[in-house]
């Protein structure tokens, strides 16, 4: 285990590793059938998540870690249906609920992998939507019993989602998207976190 702002995190065994990447491709793959544009956002979740991990000082054991959590934030969204998942608009309440749904259904998968350190992996993918003030879901976890992991994930996937244009929002300028993260720290996002982030270049110039 590794040490981050006083907080224990995991580190990976080569087993882990081996396994996890050996799913990785053939269930990226399949969710890239369901849906290109999560497979894609998934891949730059990825570098973003890096390039806050190396901010952090996480050494390099630990940006492995993330990078394999990173790669499989999104993967329970290969349970949501066509109609909600491809949905080209906003979301109805009932549609929200299950599409909420997607970090428990990661989570799941990925404790199928039969694997030491799996269930840490799925520990933190279920918990990417969580928010620091205890807002997010699944569970309303608040502050560092979020893994941290996991408070990395919700900085990289926000960033992502807005600098990508849907049909349903139009894409944002870096400087934007910083502008709605700072109104969001200690709220959504954890503001040691954040700040490292904010301090960082545009991830698309050094991508």
């Amino acid at each position: 285990m590794g040490m981050i702002k006083g907080i224990r995190i995991m580190t990976p065994n080569a087993q882990l590793q081996r396994s996890l990447d050996q799913f990785n491709k053939p269930l990226n793959a399949a969710l890239g059938e369901r849906d290109v544009y999560t497979q894609s956002h998934s891949a730059r979740v990825v570098l973003i998540a890096e390039g806050l991990g190396r901010e952090c000082g996480f050494s390099e054991s630990e940006i492995e870690v993330l990078r394999i959590c990173a790669s499989f934030h999104d993967i329970g969204k290969i349970g949501i249906p066509d109609h909600i998942l491809l949905k080209p608009a906003s979301f109805e309440e009932e549609e929200w609920t299950i599409m909420k749904s997607h970090p428990e259904i990661g989570e799941r998968i990925i404790r199928s992998i039969d694997v030491e350190g799996a269930e840490e992996v799925a520990q933190v993918v279920r918990h990417h939507h969580e928010h620091f003030d205890g807002g997010g879901y699944p569970d309303r976890l608040a502050g560092d019993a979020i893994p941290i992991y996991s408070r990395v994930l919700s900085i990289a996937d926000s960033y992502d989602a807005m600098r990508t244009a849907r049909s349903y929002h139009r894409e944002r300028t870096h400087a934007e998207v910083l502008e709605v993260l700072r109104s969001e720290a200690g709220g959504k996002h954890d503001p040691w976190l954040l700040d490292k982030f904010v301090g960082m270049p545009d991830p698309e110039e050094i991508s």
